[in-house]
This record gives structure tokens, C-alpha cells and sequence, in this order.
């Protein structure tokens, strides 16, 4: 079982990773009042800024679409990382070493070797200047055979430039040497996989080649892979680099850094099947296209992708029979050869772990993306990815394409070919539509086609009851930190003058705990009468109430209430910390909150004088009247309580 990470090294993460520096990198932040920023939402369209930050308690939170969290939600959700990845994408970015324990045990696991986080740093940089140094080189005297391949193409100079598009030069220690000359040491150049050892020393991995930069999503380059150009060359036709502690081809997808933005957006990511193709589609329109590096689209790249659509789950897939998408779209582009539709086949296995609808694209004339934009203009591309078909169905069609339909033997041979195809469709109602479908396809009846899908879901064991798979350890335990569980609690009306006293006492508790005045903390478990802010109210005295918040301070006092409240109500303990606060003096901050912290008080006197009032109507003076005169003391002694409050104002 994976290690977890020590939750005070997640802690030290959270807290030497200035959030508005991380943000900043993905939106625009203004100035929005005293220790707050705005900026336009990355996760959802908007015009008019809902999206804030607040430097101060380490939070964000959107009023439009109501995500929010700390900054390790954040990289989360614009990077589509799990949780352990994004504590160690920004581990390694402010320094901080990781330590990890077993999740049962709480003792100390091991995670295989590791690379220290300057280490890690030493490979990103190198793997950027070789970047640039490829990029430099398109240009050059010696690069004509790469600049001709891409203009066969249709891709321009701006193009090659858009995606880093570079040449490796034919000799055998070009890079090795603007590498040592840029102070990188041979046993990094080596981990880092860009230089080969061979019995006569090191030498360039890539060379006469032409060179796409392979990034990750938040875009460091990880890798690289090259073409072939010269027929000199006796290497593959495509070479890419290495398994190394940056680039795992399982889980490395081209283009990712540019297509994430409008996956998250459009919840669709269409799969084409290499560096020109991705290409071709970006600049058709299809922006969201990506694609593997030297292996077929597996588990590993299914999680990437699953992240990216919103689909956080670590469960399999559930199709709608209605066309509904779950999770968004995933839309394979393959060549409508043999080669094309096995492809399409090993995808179908792959279907299932989506909360998705997933699709395959085929050009009839065997076309892929990158000729397609040659042949006919970027358009085509476009209604390419437009005339996608259910992958289910294109797999099924393919299957039948194999048999005489017209003959007896031809229709039996067809339905034992395509009946275990319907038997391992996981969705029961898609699986009794596909069985429907496949009867008509085929020309049988629609109730023999079901026996057979029966007999064929038996002798594979599909007909027994599948185990739930369980989110990953890693994530599962840690993640709810991040805040991104979406609220379930009842909102309150804004227009309540109560809720609105309730809710801006809880903004300056949690924003500034040091200016809160000692009443706060007297206050008991039923001073708030909104339920939501009830409930926040609740997590802030289980965190030890404003006095605890002015020892630890800021993001570390945030935190703590996240960790005291339920699932449901950590969001809404992040939107009121991040909140904006009418006040825009810094000199007047403290005297706002003190005026905030007494209406909120004399909220609660009002309501203790209308419960005393009450109970006071309810006695018989004549009949008890001891009852009647302590009832009465008490009544005088709240509104005496009341009074010193507001004359103290």
C-alpha cells in the first residue's frame, strides 16, 4: 500500500506556498479590498470577477460556481492532479521534503526512491534549456530537413514556435555540450535521459531529428519526443524519452498543458494519435485534443484524463442509456484502417473506468487529424470530432463487419462474435439497449440476442456481482483537506437580516481572529439560529473558538476550523474565509469587527428578551407568582445586559 504523507509535511506544504503566487500564475488578481485579491474564475465563463483570494488564510473560493479551497485544491483542479500529487508538484516548487507513513499503521513507509526536491528541480531545468536549445536550433543552418517536414504539413514557423517545436542536431554531443556548458553535472544529464551511456561515454539521446517537448500539466517539460528525418537513421521511427523519475510513458499525455483549460471547460477530451495530429487539431479549433507518447492509452492515462473531466472518483465508469454525460465526453480519433479499429478495441477495455460518454471519430478514407487539415481545411477536422459515434457501438459495428449478414451461418457467427461485447457492457440498461440494437443490426430476435449476451456474461463471470472498487489510499485519506466537497447544507436567504448578521460574524472569526473581542467566545452552541451558520459556528468552538485563532494565525487558523467541520460544511467555512468584507480601511478593520462581533451579540440579547417575554406571558402571576417574579428578574437583567452593550458602542 502506498505511504501517506505525514500530515505536518502537508501542513509546511500548505503553508510555505503563498497562494496568491500559485493562483497568479492562472488569473489575473487585483486588489479587492484590505488582504483580498480578485480575478476572473479559470473553472467557469464569467465577465464580471467572483473569483477571490485571500493571501492571508491560504483560501480561494468563486461566488459564481461556488469551488473553492486552499491551494492544494487549487493546483488539484487546474492541473487535474490527485492530492498526493499536488502536495508534491508544490513540495518540490517551495522546497519542503516529504516523509511518508503507512496509512494503517501511522508508521513510517517507504515510496521506493524518490528524487529530492532540488534534485527534481535540477531535472525540470535542464529539460528547459534543452527545450530551448532544440527550439533554437529549427532555425539553424542545419535543420532544413525539420522545417520541410513541417511545411509538408501545413505548419508554419508560428506554428513550430506555438508548440515548442525543435530540432536535435546530427552530431553526438550537441546538447551534451551547452548542457556541461550550462553547469549540469553527467550523472543529471544521464537521470534525466536526454544523454545516453554507451561503452565510449555518454552522447545526445536525440539526434537529426526533429523534437516535440513533452510538459506535463502544469507545464514543465518531462520529456521529449523525436521523429525520424534522414533514411540514414536505423532508430525507430519515433523515439521518445526514456522512463526516468520525470516522464512515466503511462502517464504522460502530449499536449496536456495546453488542452486542460478547455477540457475542464468543454468537459470533453478528444485522443488522436500523435505529436502532428494534436497539433492539427488545436489549430483547427479542437482544443482540447492530446495524445500518448509511445504507448496505448492505458489505466494511468485514464486517471489523468478522469481528473481533468471533473470525474474525481476512483470507481469505473456509468454510462447513460439517455445520452447524458456523467463526467463529460471522451472522443478517440483512430484511423479507419485494421490498425485503427484494434485500437478502437483495446479503448473499449479502457471505457469503462469514465464517468463518461466515450466515443470514437473515424475519417472513412483512413484520414487522422494532421491530413485531414491538409486535405480540407480545418473544418473537417472539426466535423470529424463532431460525427463521433459511441465507442460500444463502433466496436460492435466492427465486429459484425466480419460476417455475411445476409446468410444463416453469417448472422449466428455474428451474434457469438458481438454478444460478449454486450455481456461486458457494466451498465445494466445500457446493456439491455445495446442487446436491442444488436438484434436489429443483425436481424434476429431481440429476446435470443439477450439469452446469448446472458450466456456470454456466465462464462465470463460478468453475470456475478462486481466488487466497488475503492478511491486510492493516497487520495482518499488526505483529500478532504482540500475543501472541495460541494455543499449540501441549506443556504440562507441573504435578504434575512439575521442570517446576514450570522454570516459576516463568522467572515471576520475566521479572516481576523485577532481583532475578534473575548464575547465571541462566550457565546454557546445555540447563539446562532441559521442552520448552515450554525453548523460553522459549531466547527470554529470545536477549533478552539477566536482565542486559538489569534495564537495560530491565518491560513493554520482556517484550517483548523476545515478540520473540525463536516464533509458538508468545510466549503462554506473556506467561502466565508475568503469573503469580502465591506471595510477597505486597514486602520478601521479592528473597530469593524468589534462592531460586527456586538450586533451579532445583540442579536442573540434580542432573542433571549423575546424568549424571556414569552415565557413571562405564559405564567399566571396569581397562581405562581414566585415563578412569575424570577421570570420577570431575568427579563430585566437581559435587557439591562442589552442596554450596557449598545451604550458601550
Amino acid at each position: 500500500m502506498a505511504g501517506l504523507i505525514k500530515r505536518e509535511d502537508v501542513d509546511a506544504v500548505r503553508d510555505r506556498a503563498r497562494i496568491d503566487e500559485i493562483v497568479s500564475a492562472h488569473v489575473t488578481l487585483k486588489p479587492a479590498g484590505v488582504g483580498s485579491l480578485k480575478g476572473l474564475c479559470p473553472f467557469h465563463d464569467e465577465r464580471t470577477p467572483s473569483f477571490h483570494v485571500r493571501p492571508g488564510v491560504g483560501r480561494w473560493h468563486c461566488f459564481g460556481c461556488g469551488e473553492g479551497g486552499d491551494v492544494i485544491s487549487f493546483v488539484q483542479k487546474i492541473d487535474g492532479m490527485g492530492f498526493t500529487e499536488a502536495v508534491e508538484y508544490l513540495a518540490d516548487r517551495v522546497g519542503v521534503a516529504l516523509r511518508y507513513e503507512d496509512s494503517r499503521t501511522g508508521a513510517a513507509a517507504g515510496r521506493g526512491p524518490r528524487e529530492e526536491p532540488g534534485r527534481r528541480q535540477r531535472l525540470l531545468e535542464a529539460h528547459r534549456v534543452a527545450a530551448e536549445f532544440y527550439a533554437e536550433q529549427l532555425f539553424g543552418p542545419g535543420a532544413q530537413a525539420g522545417r520541410a517536414f513541417l511545411a509538408e504539413r501545413s505548419f508554419d514557423r508560428s506554428d513550430a514556435e506555438r508548440f515548442g517545436v525543435g530540432y536535435a542536431p546530427t552530431g553526438w554531443d550537441a546538447l551534451l555540450r551547452h548542457l556541461q556548458g550550462r553547469g549540469f553535472t553527467q550523472a543529471e544529464l544521464v537521470a534525466s535521459g536526454l544523454v545516453s551511456q554507451g561503452q565510449r561515454g555518454i552522447y545526445d539521446r536525440f539526434r537529426g531529428r526533429l523534437v516535440w517537448p513533452i510538459r506535463d500539466v502544469t507545464g514543465a517539460v518531462i520529456g521529449f519526443g523525436a521523429r525520424r528525418l534522414y533514411d540514414e537513421d536505423q532508430g525507430p521511427k519515433y523515439l521518445n524519452t526514456p522512463e526516468t523519475s520525470l516522464y512515466k510513458k503511462a502517464q504522460v499525455l502530449y499536449g496536456i498543458d495546453l488542452a486542460k483549460r478547455a477540457i475542464a471547460q468543454q468537459k470533453r477530451v478528444v485522443i488522436v494519435e500523435g505529436y502532428t495530429d494534436v497539433m492539427a487539431a488545436h489549430l483547427s479549433g479542437v482544443e482540447t485534443a492530446v495524445a500518448t507518447c509511445g504507448t496505448a492509452f492505458g489505466g494511468d492515462h485514464a486517471k489523468v484524463v478522469r481528473r481533468l473531466l471533473g470525474d474525481t472518483t476512483a470507481g469505473g465508469g456509468l454510462q447513460l442509456a439517455s445520452g447524458a454525460s456523467l463526467g463529460g465526453e471522451i472522443v478517440f480519433t483512430f484511423d479507419g484502417d485494421a490498425a485503427g479499429q484494434k485500437a478502437a478495441v483495446r479503448a473499449f477495455g479502457e471505457d469503462q473506468r469514465f464517468h463518461a460518454q466515450t466515443f470514437v471519430a473515424v475519417e472513412p478514407g483512413g484520414m487522422d487529424p494532421c491530413d485531414l487539415r491538409m486535405a480540407r481545411g480545418p473544418e473537417a477536422v472539426r466535423a470529424l470530432v463532431d460525427s463521433r459515434v459511441p465507442l460500444f457501438e463502433f466496436v460492435i459495428h466492427t465486429s459484425l463487419r466480419q460476417f455475411d449478414l445476409d446468410t444463416v451461418e453469417g448472422r449466428v457467427g455474428a451474434l457469438r462474435s458481438a454478444a460478449p461485447l454486450v455481456a461486458g457492457i457494466r451498465d445494466r440498461s445500457m446493456q439491455l439497449g445495446y442487446a436491442r440494437s444488436l438484434a436489429r443490426w443483425i436481424g434476429l430476435d431481440t429476446e435470443e440476442v439477450r439469452r446469448e449476451v446472458g450466456r456470454a456474461a456466465a462464462a465470463s463471470g460478468q453475470g456475478r456481482r462486481r466488487p466497488e472498487r475503492r478511491p486510492e489510499p493516497s487520495d482518499a485519506a488526505q483529500g478532504p483537506a482540500s475543501g472541495m466537497s460541494a455543499p449540501v447544507l441549506a443556504m440562507p436567504d441573504p435578504r434575512d437580516p439575521v442570517a446576514r448578521v450570522e454570516r459576516q460574524a463568522l467572515v471576520v472569526a475566521l479572516q481576523y481572529p485577532q481583532h475578534v473581542p473575548e464575547s465571541f467566545d462566550e457565546l454557546g452552541e445555540d447563539a446562532f439560529g441559521v442552520p448552515a451558520w450554525k453548523a460553522v459556528h459549531a466547527a470554529v468552538r470545536a477549533a478552539g473558538g477566536a482565542r486559538t485563532g489569534r495564537t495560530v494565525g491565518g491560513g493554520a487558523w482556517v484550517e483548523a476550523v476545515v478540520g473540525q467541520a463536516a464533509e458538508a460544511v468545510a466549503p462554506l467555512v473556506t467561502e466565508l474565509s475568503v469573503a469580502p468584507v465591506p471595510e477597505d480601511r486597514e486602520e478601521a478593520i479592528a473597530a469593524y469587527v468589534a462592531d460586527v462581533v456586538r450586533a451579532l451579540v445583540d442579536l442573540g440579547l434580542t432573542r433571549r428578551i423575546a424568549d424571556a417575554k414569552s415565557r413571562l406571558q405564559r405564567l399566571d402571576p396569581a397562581a405562581d407568582p414566585e415563578a412569575y417574579g424570577s421570570a420577570f428578574e431575568r427579563l430585566l437583567e437581559i435587557e439591562r445586559e442589552r442596554r450596557r452593550l449598545r451604550d458601550s458602542a
